[in-house]
C-alpha cells in the first residue's frame, strides 16, 4: 500500500511539472507580429481597423502582404495553378468580442451564407447604398442546385468539406461558387472558385473557374487572422468597360464586414 502511494505522489509530482500541460492551449496562439513580422505601422494599423486593409492588384505586380516563410501559410502558392490579370489581398484581425476564438467559431462564420443576403455597398452608378448580393444560400450540389438551408452550427470541426453556393449579386445575376473547407495545425482554408461562367448582360466576365480565392483563418494572440489572396482572369474587353478593382474592392469589403459579424455573433 506504501509502495502503491510513493508511485501515486511520482506521478501527480511528473503531471504537475510536466511544461506540455496546462499551458499547451495558450502557447500554441502564435502572434501578428510572429506571422507578418514585414508589415510596415501604417498598415498594421488598417490590418487592425474595423475595415482591415484590402489591395488590388494587375497581374503583373507583386503581392505584399506575405506571411513568414517559416508561417506554414503559402497562399499565392494556389494563384500560380493558373494566369490572373487581377489579383487582390485582404488582411484583418477581429478582435476578441468578449469570448475567446478558436477554428471552430471561424468555420461556423464561414457557414452562414445566408447572412451575406441584403449587405450593402455604394454604388455610383445608383447613386446610393444597394445590397451587393439580392439573395445568398447554399446548393445541394454541383449537379442539383436546389437551395437548402445553412446548418446550424457546428460542435466539431469537420476534417474537409464541399459546398456549393449561389449568389444573386446585383452586377452579374446569378453567380455560382464551390467552396473547399480544409484545416491546418493553426488554423483553416477555404478555397472558392466560380463553377459557372460569370456575366455581365451577355458578356463573360469570368469563365468557368477563372475566379481563386483562398482564404486562411488562424486563432492568434489579438483575435482572428483573416488573410485572403485571389486571382482573376478577366478578359480584356470586359476589364476595358467594368472598373475591376473597383468591383473586386467593393465584394472584398463585403465579406470581411459578413465575417467579421459572424465571429462576433455567434
Amino acid at each position: 500500500m506504501r509502495y502503491l502511494s510513493v508511485r501515486v505522489c511520482v506521478f501527480l509530482c511528473v503531471f504537475a511539472l510536466s511544461p506540455a500541460v496546462g499551458a499547451q492551449t495558450p502557447a500554441a496562439l502564435r502572434s501578428f507580429g510572429e506571422i507578418f513580422p514585414g508589415i510596415g505601422q501604417e498598415r498594421k494599423e488598417a490590418v487592425f481597423s474595423e475595415e482591415g486593409l484590402i489591395r488590388v492588384l494587375r497581374g503583373d505586380q507583386r503581392l505584399e502582404l506575405v506571411p513568414a516563410s517559416g508561417s506554414g501559410i503559402d497562399l499565392y502558392g494556389a494563384m500560380t495553378e493558373r494566369e490572373h490579370n487581377f489579383l487582390s489581398e485582404i488582411l484583418i484581425v477581429v478582435p476578441h468580442p468578449g469570448r475567446t476564438l478558436d477554428k471552430l467559431a471561424a468555420y461556423n462564420a464561414l457557414g452562414r451564407i445566408q447572412d451575406l443576403s441584403g449587405r450593402l455597398f455604394h454604388s455610383h452608378t445608383r447613386q446610393g447604398m444597394v445590397p451587393l448580393f439580392e439573395e445568398a444560400t447554399r446548393l445541394e450540389s454541383l449537379r442539383r442546385t436546389v437551395p437548402i438551408p445553412d446548418p446550424r452550427p457546428a460542435r466539431e470541426l469537420p476534417a474537409s468539406e464541399t459546398v456549393y453556393i449561389r449568389l444573386r449579386d446585383v452586377n452579374f445575376g446569378n453567380t455560382f461558387y464551390r467552396g473547399e473547407f480544409s484545416t491546418s495545425p493553426y488554423g483553416i482554408f477555404y478555397r472558392l472558385t466560380n463553377f459557372r461562367a460569370i456575366r455581365f448582360l451577355l458578356f463573360p466576365v469570368l469563365r468557368e473557374e477563372n475566379l481563386s480565392a483562398t482564404l486562411y483563418m488562424e486563432p492568434i494572440v489579438e483575435g482572428m487572422l483573416i488573410y485572403v489572396v485571389a486571382g482573376a482572369d478577366v478578359s480584356n474587353f470586359v476589364a476595358s468597360r467594368i472598373d475591376i478593382p473597383s468591383a473586386i474592392a467593393k465584394r472584398g469589403a463585403v465579406f470581411l464586414e459578413w465575417v467579421s459579424y459572424g465571429l462576433r455573433n455567434p
